[in-house]
């Protein structure tokens, strides 16, 4: 079983070894190998039960370091990464040859994330090593917001687990493509559009699943919990689907006719951020024998909002 702490020290001879170490960022926890090393990160489909052709993204300390594993870098990525970086946003980029195609699925550009955790913000300075990351859980399932999660999950196939707490966005990063003449968003994320746009306002959208992605966490099925999902007006779903093993998740609403341990309130207040921080652990809880069903309703079309109804989508399916 894995061991949980916090030695950064530890965490580094795994990874310089050739071994997989589960590392906390801001959005959720990463399953981490050097780049660099093909066998480890091939290790990372093998312990994730992942599809070589779902792309990897590349975790580095700032952008410092860029030049050494990309090329054609637009003046784009510097305006966004003065504001966001570091933070939920991943920027795809044209690689260089240094990067094994592995990490990229084949494709001609790379993802690149600078996270904004401190424990994992040292181990990439202390390193001195680019780290590929998806999140560290079985393909296909809810991503992890605690090294318990990592554990319950992965515990058996990898040796630490670098436990940095909570994480504080709990959605993945908002991945936007700057290897095209205009920015094209590819994932909503922890990083809100309207944000977004505030820099660069010449910006298309393209959240479609795809069978040969460009970028993580596109194919059309993903971040299922296990039961089947159904979304739309609690209310009148309760009507036809109500029961002791019906679920749901809510914004802000509470239900009469459902138990309490099977509702999932994500923000009392109404905060979408909160809200995107409690899903993935909602899902998780909810993901009981006792369970049968799950009733979710989409998030106002704002803020973090739209990125929190694409994981219920896509959870849907």
């Amino acid at each position: 079983m894995a061991k949980k702490g916090t030695q950064i020290s530890q965490a580094i001879d795994f990874l310089k070894n050739g071994k997989l170490v589960a590392i906390p960022t801001e959005t959720v926890y990463g399953l981490a190998a050097n780049a660099l090393d093909t066998e480890a990160v091939a290790s990372i489909f093998e312990a994730k039960g992942r599809p070589h052709f779902d792309p990897l993204i590349v975790h580095l300390y700032d952008k410092t370091q860029i030049e050494t594993y990309c090329q054609d870098i637009p003046r784009v990525f510097h305006e966004l990464y003065e504001a966001f970086s570091p933070g939920p946003i991943t920027y795809i980029l044209k690689k260089k040859d240094i990067i094994p195609d592995l990490v990229t699925s084949g494709n001609d550009t790379v993802g690149i994330r600078f996270p904004n955790h401190p424990l994992t913000r040292e181990l990439l300075f202390e390193s001195d090593l680019p780290l590929a990351a998806p999140s560290a859980n079985p393909f296909g399932y809810v991503s992890p917001t605690t090294a318990f999660h990592v554990e319950s999950q992965l515990g058996e196939k990898i040796p630490y687990i670098l436990d940095g707490g909570p994480c504080a966005v709990g959605i993945e990063s908002t991945i936007i493509d700057l290897s095209r003449p205009k920015p094209r968003v590819l994932r909503l994320g922890g990083l809100a559009l309207e944000d977004l746009k505030k820099i660069t306002q010449d910006i298309e959208i393209n959240t479609h699943s795809s069978s040969n992605p460009k970028a993580p966490g596109m194919l059309s099925s993903h971040y299922s919990p296990g039961k089947k999902l159904l979304i739309g007006n609690v209310e009148a779903l309760l009507k036809k689907h109500g029961g002791p093993h019906t679920a749901t998740i809510t914004l802000s609403r509470v239900f009469d006719t459902v138990s309490q341990e099977n509702q999932k309130v994500l923000s009392p207040k109404g905060n979408l951020k909160e809200a995107a921080a409690n899903l993935f652990k909602s899902l998780r809880e909810l993901d009981r024998d006792d369970v049968e069903i799950i009733l979710a309703e989409l998030m106002p079309d704002y803020g973090l909002g739209p990125a929190i109804n694409d994981r219920l989508k896509r959870a849907a399916k």
